[in-house]
């Protein structure tokens, strides 16, 4: 019989294996060439869509407990915002390495023209320490440090979020839906907040 602990490991696993299939698949796309007229573009938003998903999947993992009072959902937030930061790194690897070509100048012209790149890069930035400290020993290091720092993921799913709904041009019925799922979420965190 499985303990509950290698079961847990194994569910991690997966879920690691599971969370880097969009990634392989994207990978299999740009290496026979079916990403479309537009491949980098492709790339970029797909890389993108999947870092959103990631980090809203991990955000529902508190509330997901709280509504259902059972704690186990929370043994895979980090592995979710891992995977979250994977992909978001992609997105600016692609942005920075295919789209300006390493171009500095290119980077400094573009940016301030286009308000979401700016929010983009925000949201990145405050990814980059969450990830960083995410393992056990930097939670025990910071201590109560550690919680306050990483709330602000809700911050970095909203700013995500505003990244999407400005980047796109016509159809924003998506990041709409991005936006409202950010608010529920928030709304559920609050309420538990405020009612203890």
């Amino acid at each position: 019989m499985i303990s509950a602990r290698n079961k847990t490991r194994l569910l991690k696993t997966l879920l690691i294996c599971v969370g880097l299939v969009p990634f392989l698949l994207l990978l299999l796309a740009t290496l026979n060439d079916q990403l479309g007229a537009n491949a980098i573009q492709t790339l970029h938003f797909s890389l993108g869509d999947w870092a959103l998903r990631f980090l809203m999947i991990g955000l529902a993992l508190t509330p997901i407990k709280i509504i259902t009072q059972q704690a186990w959902p929370l043994r895979y937030r980090r592995i979710l915002g891992l995977l979250a930061f994977f992909y978001a790194s992609l997105h600016v690897l692609v942005y920075v390495a295919l789209d300006l070509s390493w171009s500095w100048a290119a980077f400094v012209d573009e940016v301030p023209k286009s308000p979401y790149i700016l929010v983009g890069l925000l949201t990145y930035l405050i990814l980059v320490p969450l990830a960083m400290t995410s393992t056990k020993a930097m939670q025990k290091r910071l201590a109560r440090r550690w919680l306050t720092l990483h709330k602000l993921v809700y911050v970095a799913a909203l700013t995500a979020c505003l990244h999407y709904l400005w980047l796109v041009k016509l159809d924003i019925s998506q990041p709409l839906i991005y936006l409202g799922l950010w608010l529920v979420l928030i709304s559920i965190r609050v309420y538990r907040l405020k009612t203890g």
